[in-house]
């Protein structure tokens, strides 16, 4: 199993940045590739964005394309999630999430490992 902590997020005005982290432990020997998904009130858990331990290749959710960088530091096992020019729509709950016994896709059920999530807001 692998552990994973979150942190960076807080409230931000539109159009700001805020940049999230999330560290892992535990058996990150296993990692195939880590996620970013949010989830905002009454609303499902949706993917933001993911990235391959190894290569480092990212793939990017429509609505955050362009905005939204995600990268790795394999040394510090570590991944980051760079959110540039905030919309209030982006408010949330930002969770990262590890798979490790298959290749995780955009949805949560290929993911075998969650944090325990860290709030953004961004206020109009």
């Amino acid at each position: 199993q692998v552990q994973l902590v979150e942190s960076g997020g807080g409230l931000v005005q539109a159009g700001g940045s805020l940049r999230l982290s999330c560290a892992a432990s535990g058996r990150t020997f296993s990692i195939k590739n880590m996620a970013w998904f949010r989830q905002a009130p009454g609303k499902e858990r949706e993917f933001v964005a993911r990235i391959t331990w190894s290569g480092g290749t990212t793939y990017y959710a429509d609505s955050v394309k362009g905005r939204f960088t995600s990268s790795r530091d394999n040394a510090k096992d570590t991944v980051y999630l760079q959110m540039n020019s905030l919309k209030p729509e982006d408010t949330a709950v930002y969770y990262c999430a590890v798979a490790r016994t298959r290749v995780g896709t955009r949805y949560r059920e290929s993911y075998d490992d969650w944090g325990q999530g860290t709030q953004v807001t961004v206020s109009s």
